[in-house]
């Protein structure tokens, strides 16, 4: 066994000594025992972080490096552990001898002589002012982000209710039908509208179209649409300048409608929008429905014997094809007809197996609801529509428009 020796113990005293002077972080020692716990050893980290002298700091306390910015309850939570003689660890706003104000991670512990009386006070100093700043800065661009996100969610709420502005406000009354519509977007805007328009005396028009893509873009899309659709003649592609020239508007046809819109919304490559329609109007008196569907599904029809066919007019979507040649159909409905019109929304919805909902279910809740409502027969669909799309947020909007022939 090697015996070690007064001179391996002063070896090792030295040792430690270098340790201390030499370490990155300031090192001080207090005498617990002398007024006002003052400094009795600082080592060159300490001088280093502080700009602070041996012949500067010993034989005062701590507490000259605390300055006018310094919290007070940073000093107090300190003040209170060396009162209690308690381990501490606080980050106080410190100043260096040149009044630079730093952040320093102070660590004090308690050093206790052999019958338990504390005796001193080592404290340990790290410069954390980068942290700090970065913390800070951190958070101040977060507050950003957050007032950003609030701005933007309150135009989203204000762009959507510009956006329900276009939806039907009052429905049209007309003796032997009802009317009802439901729309729900995938995001806070959508590229779905549909509307019920007052034509004339004996006329309804009806529509619902779908823009390529959600959110913004394609709400803006869908709003400048509307516009096109407005039953004010002067605006509107819903109207043609009566004919051999006399005064007023004639209400112009579907296809024609189709036509009209699709030259003054050329494709653009760029953002890729286009929109599918299912244009019609409604003859009160004769209840002849005559439409045309741009790229978009046809009604569903169930009358009191069941499931009427009803076939797609040959249209590509708006603004694919300059000058297409649309056409349509007119559909004799009868009294106890249901019709409804859709957007793909309703019948791409698909579950946990990537399987679509499809037409056919459609059909079969509008023929299982055919005695409710037609607003309480869309709630139903609707729901069935939510219950088979996978996930709480569906893939697409969907709009629903039904039309009762009630006699």
């Amino acid at each position: 066994m090697v015996r070690k020796t007064e001179r391996d113990d002063l070896e090792l005293l030295n040792l430690k000594d270098r340790a201390l002077a030499t370490a990155v972080e300031g090192i001080t020692i207090a005498d617990a025992r002398l007024p006002g716990r003052p400094l009795i050893y600082i080592n060159e980290g300490f001088e280093r972080l502080t700009g602070y002298s041996a012949a500067d700091a010993l034989g005062r306390n701590c507490k000259f490096l605390q300055g006018p910015a310094t919290d007070p309850q940073a000093s107090e939570q300190i003040r209170q552990s060396l009162q209690k003689n308690r381990d501490c660890t606080v980050e106080i706003l410190n100043y260096r001898k040149d009044g630079m104000a730093f952040w320093n991670r102070l660590s004090i512990s308690p050093v206790r002589d052999s019958s338990g009386q504390v005796t001193h006070f080592i404290g340990i100093q790290s410069d954390v002012t980068a942290r700090r700043e970065a913390e800070a800065a951190l958070r101040r661009a977060n507050e950003q982000i957050e007032r950003a996100n609030s701005t933007m969610k309150h135009d989203l709420n204000e762009a959507a209710e510009i956006q329900r502005a276009w939806l039907p406000q009052a429905i049209p009354s007309a003796a032997g039908y009802k009317f009802a519509w439901t729309f729900e977007p995938c995001q806070e805007l959508g590229g779905d509208s549909l509307n019920i328009l007052r034509l004339g005396p004996d006329h309804i028009g009806i529509y619902v179209l779908d823009v390529t893509g959600h959110g913004v873009p394609a709400a803006l899309f869908s709003a400048s649409l509307n516009r096109l659709l407005s039953p004010i003649p002067e605006q509107s592609c819903l109207f043609t300048p009566a004919a051999g020239g006399g005064p007023g508007f004639d209400i112009a046809s579907p296809a024609k409608v189709a036509a009209t819109m699709n030259r003054q919304v050329s494709f653009d490559p760029e953002t890729g929008k286009f929109f599918t329609l299912l244009y019609g109007v409604l003859e009160i008196s004769s209840r002849q429905f005559k439409y045309t569907t741009a790229g978009h599904f046809p009604p569903l029809r169930v009358g009191p014997g069941g499931l009427v066919e009803c076939p797609s007019a040959a249209g590509v979507p708006v603004g694919v094809l300059p000058d297409f040649p649309y056409e349509e159909h007119t559909l004799q409905l009868e009294e106890g007809d249901r019709l409804l019109l859709f957007t793909d929304g309703a019948v791409e919805a698909t579950n946990e197996n990537d399987d679509q909902i499809g037409q056919q279910i459609l059909l079969e809740e509008l023929g299982l609801h055919r005695d409710l409502p037609a607003k309480a027969c869309l709630e139903k669909i609707l729901r069935r529509i939510d219950d088979w799309n996978f996930g709480d947020i569906p893939e697409d909007d969907v709009s629903l428009l039904l039309i009762d022939v009630t006699g």
